[in-house]
């Protein structure tokens, strides 16, 4: 099931359900770049689980209108409008990769409705005391948030042509990551279905304009607006000790941190290996009465 949902000052969210749309509500939250159209088990599963994901494009992707200026806060009040439209009280939230700090933005700003929270291959804060940010990091990754830290108003300039090209071929940004990615990352990606819904995900994404990821990639380079260590509820870390998208440090220092965090760090596995921990993850989300 697909549709739009209004937010309060107007702007219009794509939405996607999935699964029993009378069953257990999780809010799954998308990469960067990406949409609702992203890594998620089948519909028949998601029945067989009595689970409804809710998936939707953050504001500047896919059908979402751009809210510029957004922190990583902001996705609280738009998960909150979605679900206030769902009619969901109560809900446990997701997310992968530039997803999961918008994840643990729900977990502490939203305490009252999330239930449980799962952040796979996270980014930390910016201004993460202690943290070498960039330790560990793809050299491109380094140049780009580098350089969106510095120079916030080139990221546009950089990224808007990069999207324009990965519209009209979105193998593109597969053979762009190539490069850099390790060997476990080539295996998962080297699977036909995988990187047949990569395409369409990434295609999604930017088919309207390179808004969302320009303004993902700010955000992430900004305070978030909220602090890890207020979060009050029970969060999952899962993060392959071999990522150099998102470096484990990154989760380490963001376990230390949560109060009820549970990391797990899978020594062999890297960024693209959430894909396959996922439904693990979904499975522990909805292990709680309150779910």
């Amino acid at each position: 099931m697909r549709g739009r949902v209004r937010a309060a000052d107007g702007r219009h969210l794509m939405v996607e359900r999935l699964g029993d749309p009378q069953g257990r509500p999780v809010f799954l939250l998308h990469g960067t770049p990406g949409s609702r159209l992203g890594p998620a088990p089948r519909g028949m599963v998601l029945y067989q689980r009595g689970m409804q994901l809710i998936a939707y494009d953050r504001p500047g992707y896919g059908g979402s209108d751009r809210l510029a200026g957004r922190s990583v806060a902001s996705v609280a009040e738009d998960v909150a409008v979605i679900a206030d439209a769902l009619g969901l009280k109560r809900f446990a939230v997701v997310g992968r990769s530039g997803g999961a700090p918008h994840a643990l933005a729900c977990a502490a700003l939203l305490p009252d409705r999330v239930t449980r929270t799962a952040a796979l291959v996270t980014l930390a804060p910016p201004d993460a005391d202690g943290l070498d940010w960039f330790a560990g990091m793809t050299a491109f990754n380094v140049s780009e948030y580098t350089a969106a830290t510095l120079d916030p108003g080139g990221v546009a300039d950089r990224l808007t042509p990069r999207a324009d090209a990965i519209r009209q071929d979105p193998v593109r940004l597969l053979d762009d990551l190539r490069r850099e990615l390790t060997a476990s990352d080539r295996m998962v990606v080297a699977d036909a279905g995988v990187r047949s819904m990569l395409l369409r995900n990434y295609q999604e994404a930017l088919r309207t304009s390179a808004w969302g990821w320009i303004d993902d990639a700010l955000a992430f380079c900004m305070s978030w607006g909220f602090d890890p260590a207020d979060i009050p509820g029970e969060v999952l870390l899962w993060h392959g000790e071999q990522d150099v998208f998102s470096p484990v440090g990154h989760a380490r220092w963001l376990a230390e941190r949560i109060p009820g965090a549970t990391a797990v760090l899978e020594p062999s596995a890297a960024h693209f290996d959430a894909l396959h921990a996922l439904p693990r993850v979904l499975t522990w989300l909805l292990e709680t009465e309150d779910a």
